[in-house]
């Protein structure tokens, strides 16, 4: 089965969105500073949405783990 482009953006934003707030969380307990914390999520929200995009699209043409839909006549 094959995905489309769409769906991959769709993963790629519901996964940013829960990556950032972790990122920004996480950022805020070192540095106690909300305003670096969400420059570190803000930062990290755009090269890492890119990076899984790009990951994803390519997993997405690997066939490793993939089983073929059955086609069933009627």
């Amino acid at each position: 089965m094959k995905e489309k482009a769409y769906r991959s953006i769709l993963k790629t934003i519901s996964w940013r969105t829960v990556g950032t707030i972790d990122t920004i969380i996480i950022a805020y307990f070192i540095t106690a500073d909300p305003l670096m914390a969400a420059s570190i999520g803000s930062i990290e929200l755009f090269t890492k949405m890119l990076l899984y995009y790009f990951h994803e699209r390519a997993w997405n043409k690997i066939s490793i783990g993939k089983e073929k839909a059955l086609e069933y006549n009627r």
